[in-house]
């Protein structure tokens, strides 16, 4: 029997002596005597930490998808290889494209041969081929126009045909077009025609190159390499499959570091800031990864009314897989001396006034008005109305009246786990 039925057990006695004397006055109902746990307020450190449940993402990412549409002719790597940044992952079918670079790798070359010459010798020779040119027109039109007239003499004579003169007049003629089109030729060069084939053939080289670094970023793109260091976590296609833009072709993680993204109200995100300490917990695991927040979010979702905030981890041994839940606990703020008593003593009135029951110098509970602060592993800080060693009523406080005769009992032992309930 306990000492609260022993109580009970006691005062129901005594009211029976009571009633069968006293001669006919009636009983006065006997005191009541309530069993509870009590605990006394004590100094110490206390730590507010903010948990919730993230989602674990890789630190770095990269899911790779070709730029051009092509069947893949061979696959390098296989889905959970360690990779490093730069290592070629695939080669796509590219016979056309290399045929197309070849092609415009020649023509790149006959553009530079072009342009070496017309530079080196081949448009200035033009100009003094001109002037040379030029001065032969200019002999041939003086020679022509002198027979002319020589003939026009003969004619007068009559030692010519009409015919002899009339084709004297006409060779005339042609070399003085001649002389013309010499003239014109050779102001056309001295007037910039010698630095317009010059633009002109610079032209045609920087067309050939563009044509040449376009075929070969086209042949690149068969070489697919990977942009970070990491592990193949998703390789879809096979080899001979076409490889599309539309698609991925293979997705890399890096997991030495994973991120948690925890989604948390503007209150939980007060106080909090960059490099505050926290734990990731995930199923399996045998204690907490160590981490600390790495990103605030500046601005509140405007669907959830939440902050983002990014919890990063060290995941040297991949125990952390991102793509799963986990448990976030951050540590907000730690109160070296705090005055607490256990939660299960505060009580809160319909108004939100707090309190709890004092144990007296009487064995009686006096409801006792407090401020309670932070709350953290099952206790709450006291921010004023008790003083350290004052007895409070940690079990039993809900519903007792101020000024109840009360009697302490032992706490509970924990009960023992049955063997089933052992961890394998």
């Amino acid at each position: 029997m306990n000492s609260r039925q022993w109580t009970t057990g006691a005062v129901a006695i005594l009211g029976l002596v009571a009633a069968s004397c006293g001669g006919g006055g009636e009983a006065k109902p006997p005191t009541p005597v309530v069993s509870v746990q009590v605990e006394a307020a004590r100094r110490g450190p206390m730590q507010q930490w903010v948990t919730t449940q993230a989602v674990l993402f890789p630190l770095h990412q990269a899911v790779i998808t070709p730029k051009i549409s092509a069947p893949v002719a061979q696959f390098f790597v296989n889905r959970g290889d360690h990779v490093h940044a730069g290592e070629l992952l695939a080669r796509l079918e590219n016979r056309d494209l290399a045929a197309a670079s070849q092609e415009a790798q020649a023509q790149l070359q006959s553009a530079q041969a072009a342009y070496a010459q017309a530079t080196a010798g081949a448009i200035p020779a033009d100009l003094k081929k001109a002037q040379l040119d030029l001065t032969a027109a200019q002999q041939a039109a003086a020679n022509a126009d002198a027979i002319y007239k020589n003939r026009q003499q003969l004619h007068a004579q009559g030692a010519i045909s009409q015919h002899d003169l009339d084709q004297a007049h006409v060779d005339a003629t042609n070399a003085d077009n001649t002389l013309a089109l010499a003239q014109q030729r050779l102001q056309a060069l001295e007037a910039g025609g010698h630095a317009q084939a010059l633009k002109a053939a610079a032209a045609d080289l920087a067309t050939a190159q563009a044509h040449a670094a376009a075929a070969a970023a086209q042949l690149s793109y068969t070489e697919i390499q990977s942009p970070i260091a990491g592990v193949v976590t998703d390789r879809p296609a096979y080899p001979g499959e076409l490889a599309s833009p539309a698609a991925p072709l293979m997705t890399i993680m890096d997991l030495s570091h994973v991120v948690a993204r925890a989604q948390l109200g503007a209150e939980q995100v007060a106080g909090l800031k960059v490099g505050d300490q926290a734990t990731i917990a995930a199923a399996g695991q045998d204690r907490p990864t160590p981490a600390a927040v790495s990103v605030i979010s500046a601005a509140t979702d405007p669907g959830s009314t939440t902050l983002e905030v990014w919890v990063q981890a060290a995941n040297l041994d991949q125990s952390l897989r991102p793509g799963t839940t986990a448990s976030v606990a951050i540590l907000k703020r730690t109160i070296p001396d705090a005055l607490s008593v256990p939660l299960t003593a505060l009580l809160t009135d319909p108004s939100g006034g707090t309190s709890v029951m004092v144990v007296g110098a009487d064995n009686k509970a006096h409801e006792t008005d407090v401020a309670a602060g932070i709350r953290a592993d099952g206790r709450v800080q006291i921010l004023s109305g008790l003083q350290p060693g004052q007895r409070v009523v940690s079990q039993g406080a809900y519903g007792l009246a101020d000024g109840t005769q009360i009697t302490i009992e032992a706490p509970k032992p924990a009960a023992k786990p049955d063997a089933g309930d052992a961890k394998s």
